[in-house]
């Protein structure tokens, strides 16, 4: 899954690549996220991968949010750590977001999916959409947490 996904983000940002290779480590999610006039929820799940010592942590992620919003959505996330303190502090202590706002539209190969690029605590973020159509304003909490089942 997670190769995949690369794959993916090399296509659409091929300058990406090398900022992977040359990070501490990186992470990969998988997540589906469903929307329903006010209320939005989503799970997923997700590995850290540690550049130098090839080690794996298999995390979790779930959603729920309030807003204004319809459709399903089908996304990835990649997170790039750029230095170990953040990798460290993303696997021991998880991560959390709020506010979002979103407009994806995107059937097979029909469509452009809306995503981008943050930077926060020396970690960059991008968002692919795989498939889905999904219009929302929402006020939304995302967790992401360490899978105690597979670690």
């Amino acid at each position: 899954m997670s190769q995949e996904v690369l794959q993916t983000l090399y296509e659409k940002q091929p300058d990406v690549k090398q900022k992977v290779r040359e990070a501490v480590g990186y992470a990969v999610f998988q997540n589906a996220n469903v929307n329903f006039i006010v209320a939005s929820v989503g799970s997923g799940y997700g590995v850290v991968i540690d550049n130098k010592t090839s080690k794996k942590t298999y995390m979790k992620m779930a959603e729920a949010g309030v807003g204004f919003g319809a459709g399903v959505k089908d996304f990835s996330l990649i997170f790039v750590f750029h230095d170990t303190e953040a990798m460290s502090r993303f696997v021991d202590q998880g991560w959390s977001a709020g506010a979002q706002a979103d407009a994806s539209a995107k059937a097979g190969d029909q469509g452009a999916a809306v995503g981008g690029e943050v930077a926060i605590d020396n970690v960059t973020i991008y968002q692919i959409t795989q498939s889905g159509i999904a219009l929302q304003l929402t006020v939304k909490g995302t967790r992401i947490w360490k899978d105690p089942d597979l670690n």
